[in-house]
This record gives C-alpha cells, structure tokens and sequence, in this order.
C-alpha cells in the first residue's frame, strides 16, 4: 500500500524487477556463451588427439591394426578417466580403444561419410554418462585393399561441469556486485529525476507561508505544465478571494451605517431615562460590530498575500499609544520589552489586529501594569502579554478562545476578540497559548513557526 502511494518507491520496485529480469537473463546468457565456448574449446583439444590418432593407425603385414604411439594425455590410461578413443576397422572388423574404456565400447551413431569431415554428437557412455564424442572417417589402403577406418575420440561432460559450476559461482559475485552498483545509480537517477518535483512541494510551502506567491518557471520542460497550471489556480483564487474581501467589506459598511444610527438612538434613549433600554441596545450594537470587524479580519486573511517581515517593537508602541487614550489602558502602565530588532512573518494588519485584541483584553482586567515581550528560538517566535489581572483558570482558559464565549458577563464586548485572535493565528499556522503571569495574572503567548524567509 505505501509503494502504491510513493511515485519513489514505484520507480525503485519497478527499477528492482527490470534489474532482476536483466540479470536473471544477463546470467543465462552468459552462462550460455561461456558453455559454447568451453565445449568448442574441448572439442579443439578432441581434435587434436583425433588427427593424433589418424596419424598414427598403422596395419603390419598380417593386416592387424595397432597404433604406431598412443596419445599422451594420463586420462587415455586411467580406467573410465573420463577420456577415451577408439578405433574400428570397418572392413575387417578390427576394433582398438584406450585403457580408459576398459572392455567397454562407444555405442557410436550412425556411421559418417567418408568425405566428410568430423562429425560432433553426444551419446551415452560408461556408467550412464554424457560424452562428448568427435570422430572421423577415413579410408586407408592396406596391400592394394580400401580399408574404412573410423577414428573417434569421447570426453564426459562430467569433466567441463565444475569448470561451469565455477563460473556460474562467479558470475553470480560478478552480477550482484554490479546490480549492486546500477540499483544505488538507479536510486541516485530517481532521485534527481524527482527532485524537481521536491523543489514544487517547497515552494508551495513558501506560499502557503506567505514567504512567496507563485512557483518559479525555471523547471524541467516536463514540470512546467504543472507549475503553470498551479500558478493559474493560484491567481484564479486569488481573484476570487479578492472578489470575496470586497463582497464582505461591502456587507460590513453596510451594516456600520444602521449600527452607527443605533448607537445614536441608544444616546438619546439614554439622555431620556432609558438607561435599560438603552444598555440593552447597546450591548446589541457592539455584538454586532464586534462580529462584524471578526467577519471583516477573517475575509482579510483568507485573501491571503505574502506575509511581510513587520517590525514588532514598533507594531506594539503604536499600539500602546492607541489603548493610553481608552478608559482602560489611561489607569494602567503598558512595558514594551520587544527587541528593536525583532521583525516577525505577519501582515501588518493581522499583526495590529492580534496585538490590539490581547492587549486590549489585557488592559481590562489588568490591576496596574501590562507587559509585552517578545523573544526567537530555534523553531519559532513567541510574543508573550501579560497582566497582573485574576488570571483564569485552567477550565476557562480551555474555552476562552471559542466563539462567542465570555466569561466577564458584566463586563463590556462580545467575546470574539480571543477567537480573531485564534483564527488569525491559524492562518499563520501559528498557535495561541493561555496560560499564568507572574505574579497570577493572565499569559497570552502567540507561537509562530518559522518560515524560510524568517530563518533567512
């Protein structure tokens, strides 16, 4: 199942079979020619001691038949050595062999021309063995007589077979080194050939990162129809993303003129007596405005765009300057411990919209002070805000986040600002984390992994 889903380990199984039929075929085939070539080098020596044997039949004055000197070779005197002659005349029914035959005889086949040449065949020899056998024909003329001479010369099969055996033991050495050496350039081969494709997966990470927001064009001519065609998916959601933040900005402007028109009905009902009618009013007003800036931030991120490196520090001045003018943030002091330097992969606008609402809800139930940090690791940034407020505990800080939960009923807002935070936060595959300030008060940490461009 997991080859089916690796096109790697698809390429390398199909590479492992190729390579196993070419050298099953490879060893076959070589073992074939190295047999033939053996054989044919067995049947030179036969040969050799076949016109050894032609050259020395002589016939004395009687007519017996006799070898004038035998061949030298130790196995022609070695019973069933596994190399034997064997001369017949035809005519008189005379017959000679070596010693290696013992009282046997060579059941030759069919008997040659004698204008032929050597003839090749296997036959069936001592003890059931397989021989090789090259013999000849000849006509000798003894005292004005034609005389047919068959001359013939067998060797086992036996004899060449663990010259085979050695071989094979080699060749298989020889192959598995060599598929060895093709299996390691086949995986190098697939690897390059794939690494493009590597190249693809980590730029659309970039994207998704919002360190970029095309793929690169510069690829192999057979990746090109695939970046061009995510490119166009690309802008093709970008434009409908786009189309989808005016849509929704539209709609907010919209419902801000009746909104706008409510709070001033509110002030009058107020200025008249109404003071319950008028804060019933106007906790409605600002649910639905608070819905509608989350609504109008979530449009925002969703249309996505390169993450800009924003300078933080200053990001969380302007900010403290914004929240010294609100009732809330005039009774409490605001530190700033940011590095200078520290710059973080987040639109401007997501970054202002995140910082506001935490230091915003900071600033609410802080008892004195408020305090901002920052600091970078390894994998990821942290941006910390804290307050010397009650805190929460674990429980609400489970579900503080989640939509429309408040847990200061009496107080002011809708209970979104956490959960804007939250999706924002998603957006940057960053994480919002609740936990305890020193000395009880509420730590709102932001995580955000680092991108390319960021490590860069």
């Amino acid at each position: 199942m997991q080859i089916a889903r690796s096109l790697r380990l698809r390429l390398l199984a199909f590479a492992v079979v190729v390579l196993a039929a070419t050298m099953v075929l490879t060893g076959l085939g070589l073992t074939a020619l190295f047999t033939r070539h053996l054989e044919r080098r067995v049947g030179q020596e036969l040969d050799t001691h076949l016109r050894q044997l032609i050259g020395a039949v002589r016939f004395d004055a009687e007519g017996r038949m006799s070898l004038m000197r035998e061949p030298a070779d130790p196995r022609f005197m070695r019973v069933l050595g596994g190399l034997y002659w064997q001369v017949e005349d035809r005519t008189d029914n005379q017959f000679i062999a070596s010693r290696s035959l013992w009282n046997e005889m060579l059941a030759l086949p069919v008997e040659p021309s004698p204008q032929g040449g050597v003839e090749v065949s296997r036959i069936t020899g001592p003890r059931n063995s397989i021989l090789i056998v090259h013999e000849r024909a000849i006509v000798i003329a003894v005292q004005g007589v034609d005389r047919l001479i068959r001359v013939s010369v067998a060797i086992d099969r036996a004899e060449i077979e663990p010259l085979l055996a050695g071989f094979a033991r080699d060749l298989v050495v020889a192959l598995g080194i060599l598929s060895t050496v093709l299996l390691a350039g086949f995986a190098i081969q697939i690897r390059a050939g794939l690494k493009p494709l590597y190249t693809v997966r980590n730029a659309l990470g970039d994207i998704r990162s919002g360190a970029a927001t095309r793929l690169a064009t510069d690829v192999p001519e057979e990746v090109a129809p695939l970046v061009e065609e995510i490119n166009a998916l690309l802008a093709a959601q970008e434009r409908e993303l786009g189309r989808a933040r005016d849509r929704a900005a539209d709609l907010a402007h919209g419902l801000r003129t009746p909104l706008t028109a409510l709070a001033g009905d509110v002030r009058r009902l107020h200025d008249r007596g109404e003071v319950s009618i008028a804060r019933d009013i106007s906790e409605i007003v600002q649910s639905m405005s608070r819905h509608v800036d989350r609504e109008l931030a979530r449009a925002r991120i969703r249309h996505g765009g390169p993450g800009a490196a924003t300078p933080l520090a200053r990001t969380v001045d302007d900010l403290i300057r914004t929240l010294e003018r609100t009732p809330d943030g005039e009774r409490v002091r605001f530190e700033n411990t940011v590095p200078t330097e520290m710059k973080v992969t987040i639109d401007p606008q997501d970054l202002n919209e995140m910082l506001g609402n935490l230091m915003e809800n900071a600033a609410r139930h802080a008892q004195s002070r408020v305090r901002i940090s920052a600091a970078t690791g390894k994998d990821a940034q942290s941006i910390s805000v804290e307050d010397d407020g009650p805190g929460l505990q674990d429980p609400e800080r489970a579900t503080a986040a989640l939509r429309g939960v408040k847990l200061d009923i009496n107080g002011p807002g809708a209970g979104l600002g956490l959960a804007i935070v939250q999706d924002i936060a998603n957006a940057y595959n960053a994480e919002l984390k609740l936990g305890s300030a020193e000395p009880g008060g509420l730590a709102a940490e932001i995580w955000i992994p680092l991108t390319h461009a960021a490590r860069r």
